[in-house]
């Protein structure tokens, strides 16, 4: 049975900056040893989360990204930039996993170690549209002052996504120790 790819996003809380918007999560044994072998590039704001690892190596791979290696805690613990193909990283062991980013990820984020990261699963859901009167009289999704659905348009519209909380600990799946899990 196929398992849905799994996508988180991470934030730089330190720097106050986003890493990548759209990273795979890569925890079972097949997908951690697939890693990014087989792409040609990584989109811009996308990535690959493999854990739990220390080192990675780049043998058979066709571009250049950035490394990030993190503790149990998502404390930022190395990092390496440009990582070139056909070579093998030399192990962190206060690592628990590494983010694979696309090239000059770090240095637009200006991630350094002892960064602290905040990774996220993303989840977009529908809010339901609510037909009743707000306490100003006004109706939501109404044309109000020439702009149309005005409830639509701050953050938490129907349309707008809605985030899932991580536990902080280590890995989403295999390790037992990180869970991802919906508020509530």
């Amino acid at each position: 049975m196929a398992q849905r790819d799994r996508y988180v996003f991470v934030y730089n809380k330190t720097k106050e900056t986003f890493l990548a918007f759209r990273v795979k999560i890569a925890d079972s044994i097949f997908s951690r040893l697939i890693g990014l072998l087989g792409r040609r590039s990584l989109q811009p704001d996308s990535g690959v989360w493999i854990c739990p690892a220390n080192a990675i190596h780049t043998i058979g791979m066709l571009f250049s990204f950035d490394l990030v290696l993190i503790d149990k805690d998502f404390k930022v613990v190395g990092v390496r930039e440009l990582v070139r193909p056909f070579k093998i990283t030399r192990p962190n062991f206060r690592a628990e996993s590494v983010l694979e980013l696309p090239s000059h990820s770090i240095l637009r984020s200006r991630t350094e170690v002892g960064d602290q990261l905040v990774i996220e699963r993303y989840e977009a859901k529908k809010c339901p549209q609510a037909h009743s009167r707000s306490p100003a009289g006004f109706e939501s999704g109404v044309k109000s002052a020439g702009r149309e659905q005005e409830a639509d348009d701050h953050v938490g519209g129907p349309s707008s996504p809605r985030f899932a909380h991580a536990q902080p600990s280590f890995c989403p799946k295999g390790s037992g120790r990180f869970t991802v899990s919906a508020p509530g």
